[in-house]
């Protein structure tokens, strides 16, 4: 292996990284650390063996091709450093930066960023240690910013246009509200037709769909029955009277409403309990009221759990794809003797859009959490 103590080439590998959150508002661009780390190299004599990035993709998790990639070349060997512009390029956590610095001093590789401001030796690491929980602390003081903004907002009688907008609606100009779809919402109606109108079950809405041609609005081909639940069980499209709105919203929101007219509500918070939820009025949908209703009773008592309902996830949330950094799904399948099996996998292997994910693979959920911990465990015990 190539020697690190300033007698041997000394051989690196650029990376960088920037979020699709971080494109759209800064423009933080690949191309320019890129080319601040070129400078640095050429600086200090380093011999540049690849150049990796990672586009579009969150420093919140190691799942990424880009990331993947480095640390194969850092095990092949012959890498004497890793270089990127800024400590959180490599990953946002400072456990994530532990990591990746202890598995790569082992094959004989340091980690740097151009902005550390420590060194090797343990003060140093202290110092840079200090820094990322302070940056840690400030990324959790904007998220917590964000959170009570977007609070505020709803409080306000607005929307959060920050996902794509119920089936049916579409965001107005400036995304602070809805307005009905005309081209989307006849799907609704029709959904509600044949569950709530004609009494028939969610199998017969979902085949009545298919049978038109009708994609979903993720561009799926075949309608799920859990999709088609979720419909029928909001509010945005359940008519309600001023009298049953004003109730739920501050009185400056209901000044804003008509009385004679008729509101969807959207809610904002339904993670939290009931209590802390916050209405906000929709237009209405144009659905008969009585259609909702009977369509809800319909399907009151035939309610399947979630697969996620069958077992503990011990990575729900933690695990994410490794092609397109989506986080994974939990699912599971069943044999014909009756016996369950638990797997993750991406939410876009299946989508018909350009966004179709390419990671076809199910990792089962016991085998693959009994990887993650053992690897977790052998670095907590062998720091």
């Amino acid at each position: 292996m190539p020697s690190t103590n300033g007698h041997g080439p000394k051989r690196a590998i650029l990376y960088a990284r920037v979020s699709t959150d971080e494109q759209a508002r800064s423009g933080y661009s690949l191309a320019q650390q890129i080319e601040a780390l070129r400078d640095y190299a050429a600086r200090e004599g380093f011999e540049v063996l690849e150049e990796v990035s990672d586009p579009g993709q969150s420093g919140a998790s190691l799942e990424r091709p880009g990331m993947d990639r480095v640390r194969d070349l850092v095990t092949a060997g012959g890498v004497s450093v890793v270089l990127a512009q800024d400590r959180d390029r490599f990953a946002r956590e400072p456990a994530y930066l532990y990591l990746l610095r202890e598995e790569f001093a082992e094959r004989g590789a340091a980690l740097k960023a151009l902005n550390d401001r420590g060194d090797e030796t343990p003060e140093g690491q202290l110092t840079d240690g200090i820094l990322d929980q302070i940056a840690r602390f400030e990324r959790l003081k904007t998220a917590e910013r964000t959170r009570r903004g977007k609070q505020r907002r709803a409080r306000e009688g607005k929307v959060i246009g920050n996902q794509k907008p119920n089936l049916g609606f579409r965001y107005d100009e400036g995304r602070n509200g809805l307005e009905v779809d005309e081209e989307t919402m006849p799907v609704v109606r029709e959904i509600f037709r044949v569950i709530g109108a004609e009494g028939q079950p969610i199998y017969a809405a979902k085949k009545e769909l298919e049978r038109h041609g009708i994609s979903t609005p993720y561009g799926k081909r075949g309608w799920s029955h859990a999709y088609i639940r979720k419909i029928v069980q909001s509010d945005v499209y359940r008519p309600h009277t001023y009298d049953e709105i004003a109730p739920l919203v501050a009185p400056e929101v209901a000044a804003r409403l008509d009385e004679e007219k008729r509101y969807g509500i959207w809610w904002w918070s339904r993670w939290n309990p009931e209590e802390q939820w916050i209405a906000v009025p929709v237009p209405d949908s144009g659905i008969p009221r009585e259609w909702i209703d009977a369509a809800r009773e319909r399907i009151r008592d035939n309610a399947r759990p979630q697969s996620s309902g069958l077992r503990f996830y011990e990575l729900a949330g933690m695990a994410y794809c490794g092609c397109c950094g989506r986080q994974m799904a939990r699912t599971t399948t069943k044999n014909n003797a009756g016996s369950r099996f638990f797997y993750y996998r991406c939410m876009r292997r299946w989508s018909d859009s350009k966004e179709a994910c390419a990671n076809g693979r199910s990792h089962s959920a016991p085998k693959t959490e009994a990887e993650v911990w053992n690897k977790v465990r052998a670095y907590l015990m062998s720091p």
